[in-house]
């Protein structure tokens, strides 16, 4: 069983195809891809995100709150197999800067621990802490599978700062149905396809090389949510539609989507 931990800060922007192409051409230069770029390729990333029976996580998330937290089952094939590994990560942002910790498992074994609470044996203290986390989680959020997201990803580390990472998402799909890794990965885009949400993470600042391209190319700084974008499109789907429906602690408007603080 295998455990990641991290702290570092994201920052989004949403490119159009001639930004991203233009600033690929530097990318060689300072950054080396990720080792999941098997001969320089993208990856795929596969997600089912948790939340409650209202959407609590995901609407306290789009208000914009200095802490938030999120809880995600995430798989590197499609379908995955019960014995194939997948991970199980709790990820929360304190003031613009992301924590994540995971661990992983099997399929079968991580719908063992969601449903029943049943863990994996281990004997490293850093899982059982891990695991003590995700206990609190779950016990203060009584949650079920609400999203699927995947994606194609080329990701890049920087040759002089292996902790400086820019990641590229295409292809984002979502669907709120068939809500399980052992499906296809099938559903509807929420962005172009000639746009890349890229993500600079990074511990400390964003190099200089990178300030002065994103400013040369006119890339800005976006505010985006995959999980965020997948239910605001599915509220707004549903006002298209006219079909009469109740979503708890949720104003709307015929062209906008209010979303309003509240306490589970």
């Amino acid at each position: 069983m295998a455990i990641n931990s991290f702290a570092r800060k994201e920052i989004k922007f949403l490119l159009n195809m001639e930004q991203y192409e233009n600033l690929m051409k530097i990318i060689p230069e300072y950054m080396n891809p990720d080792k999941y770029c098997v001969g320089g390729k993208e990856y795929s990333i596969f997600n089912i995100y948790y939340d409650t029976s209202d959407d609590f996580l995901i609407r306290e998330s789009l208000s914009k709150p200095y802490y938030k937290e999120k809880i995600r089952l995430r798989s590197y094939y499609s379908p995955a197999a019960p014995d194939d590994m997948v991970f199980l990560e709790i990820k929360k942002k304190i003031g613009g800067v992301v924590a994540k910790r995971r661990v992983s498992m099997t399929l079968a074994e991580a719908g063992l621990y969601i449903n029943n609470r049943i863990k994996p044996q281990t004997s490293k203290y850093i899982t059982e802490q891990v695991f003590r986390e995700l206990d609190a989680f779950l016990d203060h959020y009584p949650v079920e599978p609400k999203q699927y997201i995947s994606y194609r990803r080329e990701a890049f580390f920087g040759k002089d700062n292996h902790d400086f990472r820019l990641t590229f998402d295409r292809k984002l799909t979502e669907r709120r149905y068939d809500l399980g890794l052992e499906y296809e990965s099938y559903g509807n885009f929420i962005i172009d396809a000639d746009q890349r949400l890229m993500e600079v993470k990074i511990s400390d600042s964003v190099p200089d090389w990178l300030v002065n391209k994103l400013s040369e190319l006119r890339i800005f700084k976006a505010s985006f949510s995959k999980y965020g974008k997948a239910y605001t499109n599915f509220i707004e789907e549903q006002i298209d539609s006219k079909k009469q429906i109740f979503v708890p602690k949720i104003s709307v408007t015929r062209n906008n989507t209010i979303m309003n603080r509240s306490v589970l």
